[in-house]
């Protein structure tokens, strides 16, 4: 125990030091009212498991596991030493590793839930994407160059697969392969959410092509095939060497429906099965096709996809992330300038580092557009969040100013690529959010 009459609670990784003056707050209050950003995207409820910690030191300076807790560690066979941040109370002085630091590792922990040595067979939507003229690429760059545009290519068609609760299964030289509803979920929403991500890879193929590889003097093109049907997955391998594999015929043909985009002159193509799991007149259909594809003795039918019939919040918000936060501390400072200005007195509410406080502030605002993806955690994310600002100082008559001070911030950042379309999007969902938090705050 340290001299001070309260715990301290030290973070490895950041090696920062806090002192917890709350006896009733858990270590994951503890985090937030420090202005240390840790994930909870079910608001501290033990129902997801992203505030996990690694206890480094102090394990007996913790309330023991909770039955909610013992449950979650015995399904995702977790050591000892992991512990939910939600679920447990600082006695004394404890070291902590946070396991889990961004919203896109949030996806990753599907695969915890998925079978040990034998597969098992679930139905997923499977999202095959490819670069068009790689190797004419390759020979044109140096092979720094070549890393450098394949790093930039990866993530920029990588975030919109984690933005869909999708999980990325592998990068295969010029290919990544995206899998949704591995940990289940409706058929619906497995298909939609692989759709928008196909969408989102363009914006972000788009936004590459014209803000960083004119140097280069190149412009990518791809080509996106999807497929919905039961596939078996699991964890698979040498006893000591095991891996995430899914294997089976519609991961085939997911692939097979790729590659005929460059018979049909079609950037994106889905199989009947996606196109049927969604409501007539969801999406935009171009062409359709009824070929027989490489390995099948029978005609598979597959259609053009050109966008969403209506727009889509969604896919509009997570085009704009990258426009949004390229620097977060500039759009946190920009944001408390103007929240400063029109509310002089709020200036009051916020005692400690304004650039933590920042980091909190765009951290949240990543986690709530990452969480709409995952609607069941999204409300009790935005009650914790109601809650907390409300025992911070926060009054029903701030929430306007913070709206306001959002909006504007939003549409400076977004600059040229800013459109009545999008800051529409950013209003209607922040109008949510918002109401949701004043509902919770009361």
């Amino acid at each position: 125990m340290s001299e001070s009459t309260h715990p301290v609670i030290t973070y490895t990784g950041i090696n920062q030091e806090v002192i917890c003056e709350d006896p009733d707050a858990t270590l994951l209050e503890v985090s937030i009212s420090n202005q240390i950003p840790h994930l909870h995207e079910c608001g501290g409820n033990g129902q997801c498991t992203t505030c996990r910690v690694r206890v480094i030191d102090g394990h007996s300076n913790l309330s023991p596991r909770t039955m909610k807790e013992h449950e979650t560690a015995r399904l995702r066979k977790w050591d000892p030493s992991i512990r939910l941040a939600c679920q447990c109370y600082p006695k004394g002085d404890v070291s902590i590793q946070r396991l889990v630091w961004t919203s896109s590792e949030v996806n990753k922990l599907q695969l915890e839930m998925l079978p040990d040595g034998d597969a098992e067979e679930r139905a997923i939507a499977i999202l095959f994407c490819d670069i068009r003229n790689f190797t004419k690429m390759a020979v044109s760059n140096n092979a720094f160059d070549v890393a450098h545009i394949l790093n930039r290519f990866y993530t920029v068609i990588g975030d919109p697969i984690l933005f869909n609760n999708g999980v990325i299964y592998q990068y295969v030289g010029d290919e990544i392969i995206g899998l949704f509803g591995v940990s289940g979920g409706l058929k619906e929403k497995n298909c939609t959410d692989a759709v928008r991500a196909a969408l989102g890879m363009y914006y972000a193929i788009e936004r590459l092509n014209h803000l960083e590889l004119v140097d280069f003097d190149i412009r990518i093109q791809m080509g996106i095939g999807i497929n919905f049907g039961k596939a078996f997955i699991g964890h698979l391998g040498h006893p000591k060497h095991k891996q995430f594999a899914v294997i089976g015929d519609p991961v085939n043909t997911a692939s097979r429906i790729q590659n005929y985009n460059k018979v049909a002159g079609t950037h994106l193509l889905v199989s009947e099965s996606i196109f049927k799991a969604v409501p007539e007149g969801t999406f935009d259909i171009g062409q359709e096709f009824q070929p027989q594809l490489a390995g099948h003795e029978h005609e598979t039918k597959i259609y053009e996809i050109k966008g969403f019939k209506n727009p889509d919040i969604k896919l509009a918000l997570q085009s704009s992330m990258d426009y949004l936060l390229r620097n977060e501390d500039e759009f946190a400072s920009q944001f408390y300038e103007r929240v400063f200005e029109k509310s002089p007195e709020t200036r009051s509410l916020f005692k400690k580092n304004m650039k933590d406080q920042g980091r909190l502030l765009t951290h949240m605002l990543g986690g709530i557009i990452y969480s709409m993806s995952r609607p069941e955690n999204l409300d009790l994310g935005l009650k914790f969040l109601g809650e907390s600002h409300s025992k911070y100082g926060v009054t029903q008559a701030h929430y306007p100013i913070v709206m306001e001070s959002l909006m504007e911030t939003i549409e400076d950042q977004l600059g040229e690529f800013s459109s009545p379309e999008l800051l529409n999007a950013w209003r209607e969902t922040l109008t949510m959010v918002t109401d949701q938090m004043r509902h919770y705050s009361h």
